[in-house]
């Protein structure tokens, strides 16, 4: 289904009850916004994964301008900052006060951005394998010097870390030479691949955010702004955004639960699904799920 905000459709997809019966009252669950990483991936890696999730909230997955199912305005336009604005607008077209905001990767650094842009809007930020800062990236490269394969550090220095992918194509081969190094269980190798492939990837929206944003964005100063209670998870033996990030910004936001993945790399819902959803309905159980009855 689709939104018109910003002059744009924005694609988003529910899964699950706000309002469950019990009894002789209904329990309003909260509604947690869910955004995907890359730039220029789409929300379809989470699914079926986050379905144990609609036992406690109401799913809204949303694709970014620019990704995915959305709408595909100028390329100018594909920014955190507007990812935010987009975000926002969605939220008072569906008419919610507040919501938490899911996001990995990319999608955590947006997620950062909401949370510092509008306190009052957001109710729990639950940021995955992401960083605060653009440095990450760097080190990133140097992980990957020391960890990668010759194919896998020509390929990002030709693509990935200046944002010149050509094409869907060369996008996805990206991927595909590089499953190794998000999942460090070869068994998940071929759900990862089947994952990228039905994903609406969008090369232009990554080529935009690593040649852009990324190369300077740094929420460090601006994370005390952030309000609400916040769980951050970090993959210990991640290389896109290695675990010293997590532990940065575990000491910048104020209300923070941090867990770090053992024997996991960026996708800490592949190689440690159960301990990562453990973590994750902890934390909405015991900060967030408050089952108001109306």
């Amino acid at each position: 289904m689709y939104a018109r905000v910003n002059g744009i459709k924005l694609f988003f997809d529910v899964d699950g009850k706000e309002l469950e019966p019990e009894g002789n009252a209904m329990k309003r669950k909260p509604v947690c916004f869910i955004l995907h990483g890359g730039p220029g991936d789409d929300h379809s890696s989470y699914k079926p994964a986050l379905d144990p999730l609609t036992k406690y909230m109401q799913l809204v997955y949303i694709d970014f301008r620019g990704s995915g199912r959305s709408d595909y305005p100028d390329d100018s336009t594909y920014t955190v900052k507007q990812n935010v604005l987009d975000i926002e607008a969605l939220r008072i077209y569906l008419g919610l006060e507040r919501i938490a905001v899911f996001g990995q990767s990319y999608g955590g650094i947006v997620a950062q951005a909401y949370g510092i842009a509008y306190p009052q809007s957001a109710s729990a930020l639950m940021l995955l394998t992401t960083t605060s800062n653009h440095r990450a990236f760097e080190r990133a490269r140097e992980e990957l010097k020391k960890r990668g394969s010759p194919d896998q550090i020509a390929m990002a220095e030709k693509y990935l870390w200046p944002g010149k992918f050509p094409d869907n194509e060369t996008y996805l081969a990206y991927y595909k030479l590089f499953a190794n190094m998000y999942t460090l269980k070869p068994v998940n190798i071929p759900a990862f691949n089947e994952a990228m492939g039905r994903a609406v990837l969008s090369y232009k929206a990554l080529n935009r955010g690593f040649g852009g944003d990324l190369q300077s964005f740094d929420f460090d100063k601006e994370l005390c702004k952030i309000s609400c209670p916040c769980l951050l998870i970090g993959g210990r033996q991640d290389w896109v955004t290695p675990i010293a990030c997590t532990q940065e910004m575990s000491v910048l936001i104020p209300d923070c639960r941090t867990v770090i993945i053992e024997d996991s790399s960026h996708i800490v819902l592949g190689d440690q699904y159960e301990k990562t959803m453990e973590a994750i309905i902890n934390f909405v159980s015991e900060r967030l799920y408050c089952g108001n009855l109306t």
